[in-house]
């Protein structure tokens, strides 16, 4: 189970809660605790469809909000400090600061990746227009069309420029439904955790060599040319594709006792086994903190900062000789207000921070147009940086991609945070 699965119940913002329990899935079929989405393009299972890939993409969902003045603080700023005079962090107590920015001394687990340049922060993204709603805003942030019709996620488009296609190029190591951000025509995986990529009843209990349950869906499935045919053997070659990656090694202690840290090291597993999976994606929740941010003392901000920063640490030292090809992008649906409430909190509001880590990238603080806190929309961190352009930077440096395919319609700025964009 991933964190943003976790104390859904006790959310603090109803909708939030019951963004769970819908179901986002259409035209799947599960294979014990494995999906393959199905999609109109389908993949056929005659041979092994494996190709090493060059690189990977891991995106990282902070879900229910982060709070990006918190993670990264304008410790310069007067308004922050007006605006927040309980849960604000002293200028003196920041990490690795610059003239404008420094990082929550929780995320000190970072510290050796930062000072190498392999981490990166772009402060003030976000999406094009504000959206306070959970379920929404993640669905805009990670459909990344707007105001299109089709429901196709930009991950599954990035996995469609590319020269081969194969359920295992995008894996969503997810407890529940597909994020929307891999949906869309090219069928991909999403798996709970590596044990749970099997067929079901295909265990120790089928003593039959040639196993009698994998034996007796390739029997039904072998020749049926319909979609859910064809679905079926795409999923039957991925289990058998999958073998490697449930050959290495688990280095879960390593991570911390966080679902995050859970979830990285299977991410990290997956890439070990070099299986062709160029595309992953993990979630990370709790960070819808209306009250209870806390202070450096206390708080859910030391909590999720310090799992997050840990579980990302352990997570490139666990990569081996693949670390070189491997990027990491963390964001969130949408920021918090500048302004403390009364419980020690911060409401819905719109600008945020990303960071990106690992191969490729330009390390330190990117802003290329700080706003002035306190005069944006009702007093919220405005967006100067529209969260597409950073994705683009990465999907053109990493994939050599058109950013026009992955993001149509639009056109990115540049914000420098990807060697050679």
């Amino acid at each position: 189970m991933t964190d943003a699965n976790q104390n859904l119940d006790g959310a603090c913002c109803a909708e939030y809660a019951a963004m769970s329990r819908r179901s986002l899935l259409r035209g799947a079929l599960a294979l014990g605790g494995a999906t393959t989405m199905v999609g109109s393009a389908m993949v056929s299972a005659s041979a092994s469809s494996v190709v090493p890939a060059t690189s990977v993409l891991v995106v990282l969902s902070l879900r229910g909000a982060a709070d990006g003045l918190s993670l990264v603080v304008p410790f310069q700023e007067k308004a922050y400090y007006d605006a927040r005079p309980n849960i604000a962090i002293p200028p003196d107590k920041v990490l690795l600061p610059d003239e404008r920015f420094g990082l929550h001394p929780s995320l000190e687990p970072l510290t050796t990746l930062w000072q190498a340049g392999r981490v990166a922060a772009v402060h003030a993204t976000g999406l094009p227009v504000p959206n306070r709603s959970h379920f929404s805003a993640m669905e805009e942030l990670e459909d990344a069309d707007p105001g299109s019709s089709k429901r196709v996620g930009w991950l599954n488009r990035l996995v469609g420029t590319r020269n081969h296609h194969s359920p295992l190029q995008a894996v969503g190591i997810v407890s529940g439904p597909p994020p929307t951000e891999l949906v869309g025509p090219v069928p991909l995986m999403t798996v709970g955790s590596v044990a749970d990529m099997e067929i079901a009843g295909d265990d120790q209990w089928d003593t039959d060599p040639r196993g009698k349950r994998r034996r007796s869906l390739e029997t039904l499935w072998g020749t049926d040319r319909s979609p859910l045919g064809k679905a079926m053997r795409s999923s039957l070659q991925a289990t058998t594709d999958f073998a490697p990656v449930k050959a290495t090694a688990d280095h879960k202690a390593a991570y911390g006792n966080s679902d995050l840290g859970r979830a990285l090291s299977e991410v990290a597993r997956v890439i070990r086994g070099n299986v062709g999976v160029e595309v992953l994606t993990v979630d990370q929740g709790d960070w819808d903190m209306h009250s209870g941010l806390g202070t450096l003392a206390w708080g859910q901000m030391i909590t999720n900062a310090g799992n997050l920063a840990t579980a990302i640490a352990a997570f490139f030292g666990d990569l081996g000789d693949q670390a070189g090809k491997v990027t990491l992008v963390a964001l969130s649906e949408f920021g918090r207000r500048v302004a403390e409430n009364d419980n020690y909190g911060l409401d819905h509001g719109y600008g945020n921070v990303m960071f990106v880590a690992g191969a490729g990238v330009v390390g330190g603080y990117h802003c290329p147009s700080w706003p002035e806190l306190g005069t944006g929309l009702d007093a919220d961190l405005t967006v100067t940086t529209d969260y597409r352009s950073v994705l683009a930077e990465i999907v053109s440096a990493r994939f050599g991609s058109s950013a026009s395919t992955v993001f149509p319609g639009f056109t990115p700025e540049t914000v420098g945070v990807m060697q050679g964009d």
